[in-house]
């Protein structure tokens, strides 16, 4: 083997070699004891030289136990894959020597005080670690219980979930009509199917996986096609998606009359509540049918016996459009464990909707461009939903004027001047710049935007403040089936969630979950009553930054009584826009 000398850095390069090559015997004429005087008179120079600093390049034989591993489950690096190369400052009159160190993980601002994993390589899912940049500091306090819980979870999910033999095992368990005995299965899940609307689909979602935290269960969803590609994985080293040929799979089944279902079964007397029966016993799985409108049937789903019972199954198929979390708080069972996990009640939502959905690239993508092209560099950056109900719809005009009565009594928006104020100079005689708010619309019409936007465009502020008014979108009508529908609006979801003050109409959940996630309290434009045209009340600030459950249980179990337990519960009071719904709120 033909081994090359090593050269020192000035050595010639490649093809040189021949014509700057010192004449022969110059390596022969240099003794050995004249080298040892050199390098020892050299050796505190190159100390001095280098500061230091010789530990910022591993040994070989010691680096390699610190490299992380390449693969799909490895921890991921923060940046690029090439080392990140940061310049020591040397000692005054001496060259820098730059020192090549690792990228570090995402930093806890990144994770979110601790709540994301670090798992996760950032590029596959820039929202993840990015989103934060552009949203202020959470006013909650993150639980360290809920972060042990968090990172539990995960664990059993790998263990449990799509594509593990235990997984496998359930399943041929499932299709062969046979349920596992409780106690001794090592894995149970809830399969979370969707029902109306994004918004709606968010909130059964984190409500879904919170009963799942609750409940000791794996949570799998059933992606359909309006719905895929909008959501990064949130569990680190596995899928929350349920894989193809669930043996139970079929949605015309899951209505409010299957036989299947937890409240049929008995009423038909497949099951008894009170008993205990041997899992073996059951049936292969238990349906939910959590709907608002149909809400009120479930109530025994919330009491002690009953989730004694549904802790049984080892399959359980959830379908629900609403926002069920509040239900979980008054469940005795839970009142403990919840407490730890959320010291403040209403940051239930804020908490979960930030660690489970992060918008796929392509969406986030839509956020980040729109977001630095137009809201990046305002002071004030105002929000304003408007979502008009079929069931009781509002006209054009009416809605209109009651938002600017709402923008006028909450002074959400610098009042209109008749002539141009005198411009501010500073001490230097220098303009002051003006200070610029944006304002955000989210709403299926154009009306609000170009209303709002002709009024600022045509008149002057009497502060000066520049008004600027942007619309991202207006599809005219909600198409909860168009996957290009739901990326447009889940992207509006992230934008309006930046903004410093949210005002949105009432029973929206697509405002919900904007405002749930920014952590602050929204004003709400009420309805107006069911026999007028026109809300009396323009709009009123809420008391919480929780989700409304719109269709309470009365949770009376089996006492035969209606049961207000916003008497009774200290942490929940019923909501501004829905009289008869419930949120969880800080005592």
């Amino acid at each position: 083997m033909d081994v090359k000398r090593a050269r020192s850095p000035r050595a010639p390069a490649d093809g040189d070699d021949d014509k700057r090559r010192p004449a022969a015997g110059w390596r022969g004429a240099v003794r050995p004891e004249m080298v040892l005087l050199g390098f020892l008179i050299t050796l505190p120079f190159l100390a001095f030289a280098f500061g230091g600093h010789w530990s910022a390049f591993p040994s070989v034989a010691s680096s390699s136990s610190s490299i992380p591993k390449v693969g799909r489950h490895a921890v991921p690096r923060a940046g690029p894959a090439t080392p990140k190369r940061t310049v020591v400052a040397p000692p005054k009159n001496v060259s820098a020597a730059p020192t090549i160190t690792s990228p570090s993980p995402p930093s806890q601002g990144k994770l979110l005080g601790g709540l994301l994993s670090a798992a996760f390589d950032e590029s596959s899912c820039q929202s993840r670690y990015k989103s934060s940049l552009y949203r202020k500091p959470s006013p909650f306090k993150l639980s360290p219980y809920l972060v042990q819980k968090l990172r539990k979870y995960e664990a059993y999910h790998k263990r449990c979930g799509p594509g593990t033999k235990s997984y496998r095992k359930a399943i041929a368990q499932l299709a062969a009509g046979r349920n596992v005995d409780g106690g001794k299965s090592r894995c149970k899940y809830v399969v979370w199917f969707p029902c109306n609307g994004l918004g709606n689909r968010m909130l059964t979602i984190a409500s879904t996986f919170l009963y799942a935290l609750l409940s000791d269960r794996v949570l799998l969803m059933s992606v359909p096609q309006e719905q895929e590609g909008l959501f990064c994985e949130p569990f680190p080293g596995t899928s929350w998606v349920l894989p193809g040929g669930f043996p139970q799979g079929n949605p015309q089944k899951l209505h409010v009359g299957a036989p299947e279902s937890y409240v049929n079964m008995l009423k038909n007397g497949v099951i008894r509540s009170g008993k205990q029966p041997a899992s073996t016993s059951l049936p292969p799985y238990v349906y939910l049918h959590v709907e608002q409108t149909h809400l009120r049937l479930s109530d025994n789903i919330f009491c002690d016996d009953d989730q004694a019972l549904l802790g049984k199954f080892s399959w359980m198929l959830l379908k629900s459009d609403s926002y069920f979390a509040p239900a979980l708080f008054l469940t005795p069972m839970y009142e403990k464990e919840l407490a730890r996990m959320f010291p403040e009640k209403e940051s239930v939502f804020h908490h979960l909707g930030r660690y489970l959905f992060h918008p796929t690239n392509k969406v986030w993508g839509i956020v980040s461009r729109y977001y630095e092209a137009y809201l990046a560099r305002v002071d004030d950056k105002i929000g304003f939903q408007i979502r008009i109900f079929p069931e009781k719809p509002v006209k054009f005009e009416n809605m209109y004027d009651q938002l600017v009565r709402c923008i006028k009594e909450q002074r959400l928006l610098p009042e209109l001047g008749t002539a141009e104020p005198a411009a501010n100079t500073t001490d230097a005689g220098k303009k002051k710049k003006k200070k610029v708010k944006a304002v955000l619309i989210a709403s299926l019409y154009s009306g609000y935007y170009e209303k709002i936007r002709g009024m600022y465009y045509e008149n002057p502020t009497k502060t000066g403040e520049i008004v600027a008014v942007y619309q991202p979108s207006h599809e005219e009508q909600q198409q909860y089936t168009s996957n290009e529908h739901n990326q447009k609006a889940l992207a509006e979801i992230y934008l309006l969630s930046y903004c410093d003050k949210i005002a949105m109409s009432a029973w929206s959940t697509f405002g919900y979950v904007a405002y749930g996630f920014a952590g602050v309290k929204p004003w709400i434009l009420l309805r107006p009553d069911w026999d007028k045209e026109v809300s009396a009340i323009a709009c009123v600030r809420s008391t919480s930054v929780e989700p409304c459950l719109h269709s309470p249980p009365i949770l009376g179990c089996r006492a035969k009584k209606d049961v207000d337990v916003a008497a009774v519960k200290p942490y929940v009071r019923h909501c501004e826009d829905v009289g008869f719904g419930l949120k969880l709120f800080d005592t």
